[in-house]
């Protein structure tokens, strides 16, 4: 009864040691970047311009940057569009980049056409 007692009571404190570096190690994890809404700016628009641009996410995602870089690829309004987000620290994957085309036809045509 006192071995039980004993091996239990080293069970729940091993458990509970587990418990709070699980926990620890969630909180030094960096989040994931939500790309919608770097999207959602050039979804609601009927016109792009080539050119660059670049920001930050401000208190939502500290230390995150962004840049991005529109180019027309078809005289009809076909638009590629390349999001590069860094992350804080400038590890191996600190970076990510994210493509997207968009059709607006109502845009101006850009200097190589």
């Amino acid at each position: 009864m006192i071995a039980s007692g004993i091996f239990f009571l080293a069970i729940f404190s091993i458990l509970s040691l587990v418990s709070s570096n699980i926990r620890n190690a969630r909180l030094l994890q960096l989040p994931q970047v939500d790309a919608g809404l770097l999207l959602s700016d050039l979804v609601q628009t009927n016109k792009l311009y080539e050119g660059s641009d670049s920001g930050d996410f401000g208190n939502l995602y500290p230390g995150y940057r962004w840049s991005s870089d529109i180019v027309q690829v078809a005289t009809n309004g076909l638009f590629k569009v390349d999001y590069v987000i860094t992350a804080p620290g400038g590890g191996p994957n600190s970076q990510s980049i994210i493509s997207v085309l968009l059709f607006r036809p109502e845009s101006p045509h850009g200097a190589g056409f």
